[in-house]
């Protein structure tokens, strides 16, 4: 049995990986700072050994690992890092990992600045109801499908693999964006919006990690771009793509959607292909869902499925956790929505507005790092407009690097920012407090949603249990 160590096991990309090769019969440990379920849960449910903390001895506890999987959140003088390398025991990224064992012959990946992980759980959704048995992994928890990865194969591979293609860096020894990694022989590219700037420090940086994605495409590959997602049009118009290019997006393209019907219940929706109508009805909600299941139907249509059977296997699909999940209604309706950036939560208080467009809207809101940095400021511009008040909390420390000159914002920082287009923001620094303040204020048919990539500390189950109470 081969043994596979996971330095930062309780991310959700690498406890999907953790629990893919634990199906493979390697044995599957893993370490991080913290675990929170329900990370934390599943990894216990399928048996498998994590600690907290760095520890080498445990590491090796029972021999040297054949690989150890080093995540992002180790830094260059991790214990277990340099332990491995002390050991010359075989130590990888994890995108490389991917690279190696899930990756097959036909690759699709699936790109963008946003909603690149519900189309790739959606794509992976059709594909698996639809007899392909993809090796897949994406970096969310699917309402349908139990695991966010599986490997399919050993050796040989004549299969497909749907992976999500972050842009963010491999490792933190290796600056390039992770979908460099992964082969793509069909792309679903939904847009490329300034994103990550402690990464990308101009957006001119940003928009050659997919202009070099799209040189990937192989000539008897497939492109299929949103023509209407940011840099898109320009990028298709001004690069030279070798692959087959299918568009799609609200008009002028290969595959068009519109007639859009949205409840608090799901939505309903038209995709037009030529001459052909197609009606589609779904589970989950957002116009931004809208332009994903679009993209999706094409990416399917185009590798030969046939279409009522995307049909059918988009109304089954009931979406990702903490992207517009509907956590509680009671007392107020609660929401959690990964929207770690001011174009994510622009684009979440939009749908919600269209759909509660009486209710009162309480978003409480968490950059990622990228969005924590100076040069983010103007993303912030009247991007929280559809919210009644905006709540700051205490935000995650990070760590940094002393010869950087630009220090992150804080909580403080964020709220003068975001008060420059924005009436009602308020900065608490409290967990206690923020909980109090929200259940004090709410009102009946008044809406709270969540936006941030991190757990907020335990709140968002506060704050739902006291909804349905």
């Amino acid at each position: 049995m081969k043994h596979i160590h996971f330095i930062g096991i309780c991310g959700v990309a690498m406890s999907a990986l953790a629990i893919a090769f634990h199906k493979k019969g390697w044995e599957v440990t893993g370490s991080d700072v913290g675990f929170y379920p329900p990370i934390s849960d599943h990894l216990t449910k399928h048996k498998i050994k994590f600690y907290p903390g760095w520890h080498p001895e445990k590491m090796m506890k029972d021999g040297m690992p054949d690989i150890v999987v080093v995540g992002n959140v180790a830094g260059s003088t991790n214990p277990e890092l340099f332990a491995a390398r002390e050991n010359n025991i075989n130590f990888k990224s994890y995108p490389e990992v991917v690279a190696e064992y899930v990756v097959q012959d036909h690759s699709i990946v699936c790109a963008g600045t946003y909603g690149k992980t519900s189309s790739t759980a959606l794509l992976t959704w059709i594909l698996k109801k639809c007899g392909y048995d993809p090796s897949y992994m994406f970096g969310g928890l699917s309402i349908n499908i139990p695991e966010s990865a599986e490997i399919k194969a050993d050796g040989g591979r004549a299969g497909w693999s749907v992976l999500e293609g972050d842009e963010y860096k491999t490792a933190r020894w290796d600056d390039r964006p992770k979908f460099k990694l992964y082969s793509p022989t069909h792309l679903l590219l939904t847009a490329a919006s300034w994103d990550h700037a402690d990464l990308y420090p101009t957006e001119k940086n940003y928009l050659q990690a997919f202009r070099d994605l799209l040189s990937m495409v192989p000539k008897k590959g497939l492109a299929v771009c949103c023509i209407d997602g940011e840099n898109i049009g320009k990028l298709i118009k001004e690069f030279l793509i070798k692959s087959k290019l299918i568009t799609y997006g609200k008009k002028n393209a290969d595959y068009t959607y519109g007639k859009i019907i949205q409840s608090p219940d799901g939505m309903s929706l038209e995709i037009k292909h030529g001459r052909r109508l197609f009606q589609i009805k779904t589970k989950i909600i957002g116009a931004h869902m809208a332009e994903n299941i679009c993209g999706c139907f094409a990416m399917a249509n185009e590798i030969g499925i046939d279409a009522e059977k995307i049909i059918a296997a988009i109304a089954g699909f009931e979406g990702i956790r903490r992207r517009l999940e509907k956590r509680a209604q009671g007392k107020f309706t609660a929401y959690d929505d990964l929207a770690h950036s001011p174009a994510k939560a622009r684009a979440t208080l939009k749908t919600l507005r269209h759909i509660y467009p009486d209710s009162k809207i309480f978003a409480i809101f968490e950059p990622n790092t990228g969005n924590r940095r100076p040069q983010s400021a103007p993303g912030y511009d009247r991007a929280f407009k559809d919210a009644d008040t905006v709540i700051i909390g205490a935000l995650t420390k990070l760590k940094m690097d002393p010869n950087d000159r630009e220090k992150p914002f804080e909580g403080a920082d964020l709220t003068k920012i975001i008060s420059k287009t924005h009436k009602k923001v308020f900065f608490i620094g409290d967990d206690e407090k923020l909980v109090e303040f929200v259940i004090k204020k709410t009102r009946p048919h008044d809406v709270v949603v969540f936006l941030g990539s991190h757990g907020f500390r335990g709140m968002i189950d506060k704050i739902t249990d006291l909804a349905r109470k």
